[in-house]
């Protein structure tokens, strides 16, 4: 009887310390998002990912580069780039293109190679809160984060908050490091060509480079010119 009870017992310390640390890391990263919509973002789990990789990889040479730059004073070509090449339904879904997802899963089905169909939420939550990597635990973080981002932050926070923490290229975040590093320009200054090229980049932003583009790239360059026109151009996202 007395090892029942002190099984029982035990079990109920579990359990009840579960659910409250369950729910002190609900409540603390609803107040991280809260928070993150006001502020400058800075650093997210990719830098940190990258940073520790360089470190432990003996990459003595490696320099992270990033400065947050206001929406307002990145120039209105870039956004839409980004939109034309990554999420052309961002401006109209809740952070997830249910249609894409279904089209991702029947062409794999087919067996076609399985393609990604993560909106612009979904990247931005991935990047900014979690790690690199292909995994059920990240799936389901990146699901719930995306959640609170749509439910939390304007579609012009988290586009500004995407283009200042996607990679670039090794070690270059956020689009004023990456309009310093390919053309020696402030991100307001860029052009809808040179958008197009950092946009082009962005599904293997390592191997890919805005600064000597191969053919693939520069294809792929002037299709987002064409979708970003078709789109409608800065005014799809209420750009003026």
């Amino acid at each position: 009887m007395a090892v029942r009870s002190g099984k029982r017992g035990a079990l109920r310390w579990i359990w009840r310390w579960s659910w409250r640390l369950a729910l002190a890391w609900v409540l603390g990263s609803v107040a991280v998002v809260l928070l993150l919509r006001f502020v400058p973002v800075g650093y997210s789990g990719f830098m940190l990912q990258r940073q520790l990789s360089a470190w432990f990889a003996g990459e003595h040479d490696f320099r992270l580069r990033q400065r947050w730059v206001p929406l307002a004073q990145v120039s209105r070509e870039l956004p839409i780039a980004l939109v034309a090449a990554e999420d052309q339904k961002f401006p109209l879904h809740h952070g997830f293109d249910v249609q894409a997802i279904r089209d991702a899963i029947e062409d794999a089905e087919d067996g076609e190679r399985l393609r990604g169909a993560s909106t612009i939420s979904q990247q931005t939550a991935k990047n900014l809160f979690l790690w690199n990597g292909r995994s059920f635990v990240r799936k389901g973080l990146e699901a719930y984060f995306t959640v609170l981002i749509e439910l939390c932050w304007s579609k012009q926070r988290i586009l500004e908050v995407y283009l200042n923490v996607a990679e670039f290229g090794d070690g270059i975040y956020g689009a004023a490091a990456a309009s310093d590093a390919y053309f020696r320009k402030t991100p307001g200054a860029l052009t809808a060509r040179e958008s197009a090229l950092l946009a082009a980049v962005l599904p293997n932003p390592r191997r890919l480079r805005v600064d000597k583009p191969s053919a693939y790239v520069q294809r792929r360059a002037a299709w987002i010119e064409r979708q970003t026109r078709q789109l409608g151009g800065p005014a799809y996202l209420g750009q003026r």
